[in-house]
């Protein structure tokens, strides 16, 4: 807050009456300059999104906003490229504080509240819209339950739609079936669920998939193109599997406690700056997931399509998945709220 204070210089006055002034005006220019020279709100935010990639870019001009929208009040701190670990340590971080934000996938937020994990059931969705439909709904339930796990969402995040990158290619869920792919550690459910339905999942911190590729522990993973083209993965696997698995979903999220250590106007403020940064990653990151195909298809990488024979057995497989996943690793309530909005999306289209 400044104050002001009266700089031309005060007339003599011969009554002593007037020296207390003296010591108070000191003590309110002491204020004012300590005002001035104080230290920012700087809140780390961790993630595993490669440095100078397009995600990295448009958290440094968020940051860059929410420093111009609070007058420099709250500064944005960005550790991009995993250095702060997983994402798994990454909430871990966050609860001790170490860190203060991350921005993070499903996978992350699914291991702060299991709801998150709706948007990485296998083929639960169509298509951007009838995600974004599905979203929109969601949102104050899901914003909901982070609250009451100390957390806030900021805004969600767009990565692409996730398909299967292997070393050999892939027509069928039952060639997939003979590769040794990658699943996230750290939820042990997510590998027994692959298990059951006759995979071989082989369990990584995201952080060590080029080098389970570069020494055979793996041979396959699921990611977006964008992110394989970025990281450049695609190299050690030179074939894409043309069918989606699901759309890659994350969120910008804030630990409650330092989130309520920012004033009131500075929070709306950094609030509008990140619907800003989510309307970007909504209107962009698809367009540049469809080029970063077609970019790595000159460069060698071999689309393939599941035989329309195949197509049921995948069908299949992914229906398998969401029933399984009822209750154990997404509470069904919030299942049944997600499947709800995705039929009434269908409906409304004539699907």
């Amino acid at each position: 807050m400044n104050h002001a204070t009266d700089s031309r210089p005060a007339r003599r006055r011969a009554s002593v009456r007037c020296v207390p002034a003296l010591p108070i005006a000191v003590a309110v220019l002491a204020i004012s300059a300590a005002a001035a020279g104080a230290q920012p709100n700087v809140v780390k935010l961790a993630s595993l999104v490669p440095e100078g990639s397009v995600w990295h870019k448009i958290l440094q001009g968020t940051g860059a906003e929410w420093s111009a929208a609070t007058g420099g009040r709250v500064a944005l701190r960005i550790y991009p490229g995993g250095v702060a670990g997983d994402e798994p340590d990454m909430v871990r971080k966050m609860r001790i504080g170490q860190i203060q934000a991350s921005a993070l996938t499903v996978i992350g937020l699914a291991s702060i509240d299991d709801s998150f994990m709706v948007f990485g059931i296998p083929a639960m969705f169509d298509s951007y819209g009838e995600l974004l439909y599905v979203l929109d709904r969601m949102t104050p339930t899901l914003k909901q339950r982070l609250d009451a796990k100390g957390f806030v969402l900021l805004n969600w995040g767009h990565a692409g739609w996730v398909h299967f990158f292997t070393k050999k290619p892939v027509t069928s869920a039952g060639e997939m079936k003979k590769l040794k792919m990658f699943v996230w550690a750290g939820d042990d459910r997510m590998v027994q669920l692959w298990k059951a339905s006759g995979f071989q999942p082989v369990a990584l911190a995201a952080t060590d998939i080029l080098t389970g590729l570069q020494t055979n522990m793996i041979e396959a993973y699921p990611t977006t193109p964008l992110a394989a083209l970025t990281l450049q993965w695609y190299h050690s696997t030179p074939f894409m599997v043309g069918n989606g698995l699901a759309p890659l979903v994350g969120g910008l999220v804030i630990t409650k406690q330092a989130w309520m250590k920012i004033s009131e106007p500075d929070r709306n403020a950094i609030l509008a700056a990140c619907r800003k940064a989510e309307d970007q990653l909504t209107r962009e990151i698809p367009a540049q997931d469809s080029i970063a195909v077609v970019e790595m298809q000159k460069r060698g990488l071999t689309v393939t399509t599941v035989k329309a024979e195949g197509k049921a057995e995948w069908e299949s497989t992914a229906q398998g998945f969401a029933a399984k996943m009822r209750g154990t690793m997404v509470p069904g309530d919030v299942l049944d709220m997600a499947l709800e909005a995705r039929e009434s999306f269908r409906s409304q289209a004539g699907h």
